[in-house]
């Protein structure tokens, strides 16, 4: 899907990139399947402040997304592609034959009027939602599963996709955005294809504004600080600094925080793609 570049008339829109949106066909949600989401500003039942940079931003209506994809057998027709404030990728409006309407990730590429189908019967089309012991080797996949019946855990913001590298007994091995290969239960569920607005990644703010109608506040860096402030803080001039570390004193930027012996790690072929390579 394209971006749309502003003109500078304003310093705002100067470097603003927006998406062109053309994809969407409605922008008045399913009522049915919205409900009130309520701000925290950061604070918790005390009032006191545990988070910072959280505040302000517009106003948004939580769309229930249907993660588990369990109407298995019944055909679905997509009725709408819109947009949700509350993730990066679009969600697409399925009506399925029985009347019962829900909302899915919507696939890239995924039009109005096409059919899906979930479970035994689903077809390796995109918006299938099957099974990884009947998706075909190297399939382009997403929504996946991590627990059976569990809903989609994986590979669900804007334009991102895991690969179907094989099977090992009651394993399936997928790739995932990360670069990070893993085993999954081959009783979990993936949905075929990627998801939408993969140019999400394009998009430039152009103000802070607007990062405050996404409820924002600002962020003071640590190395702007006093000592007593930040371990990053002090220092006369720019000598201030030292090693990346958080405001509590967490190293950054290369310190390993995985729990060595997590259940998981057994699952895990080949680790994440790691930046700092050393």
């Amino acid at each position: 899907m394209p971006v749309k570049k502003y003109n500078p008339i304003t310093p705002g829109s100067r470097f603003k990139v927006t998406n062109s949106y053309t994809e969407l066909t409605t922008d008045k949600p399913e009522k049915g399947l919205i409900s009130g989401k309520k701000r925290t500003g950061g604070r918790n039942h005390d009032g006191k402040m545990t988070m910072r940079h959280i505040g302000g931003g517009h106003k948004k209506k939580y769309r229930v997304i249907d993660f588990k994809r369990d109407k298995e057998g019944i055909p679905g027709k997509i009725s709408t592609i819109e947009y949700d404030p509350n993730r990066t990728a679009y969600i697409a409006l399925v009506v399925y034959a029985d009347g019962e309407k829900r909302y899915i990730i919507a696939p890239d590429k995924i039009e109005v009027g096409a059919q899906i189908m979930s479970g035994a019967k689903a077809t390796p089309d995109i918006g299938h939602s099957m099974f990884l012991s009947e998706i075909p080797l190297g399939a382009a996949i997403h929504a996946i599963e991590m627990s059976p019946g569990k809903g989609a855990a994986l590979a669900r913001s804007a334009g991102t996709y895991g690969v179907l590298m094989g099977r090992e007994g009651k394993y399936a091995v997928v790739k995932l955005p990360s670069g990070e290969t893993r085993r999954v239960l081959l009783t979990c569920k993936a949905t075929i294809g990627t998801t939408s607005n993969p140019d999400h990644s394009l998009t430039v703010l152009g103000k802070a504004g607007r990062k405050r109608w996404l409820g924002r506040r600002p962020r003071t860096r640590g190395v702007a600080m006093n000592p007593v402030d930040h371990p990053m803080g002090g220092g006369e001039g720019r000598s201030s600094g030292g090693h990346p570390r958080s405001r509590t004193g967490i190293m950054a930027k290369g310190q390993k925080t995985r729990d060595v012996n997590k259940a998981s790690s057994r699952l895990i072929i080949t680790k994440r793609k790691s930046k700092n390579k050393r």
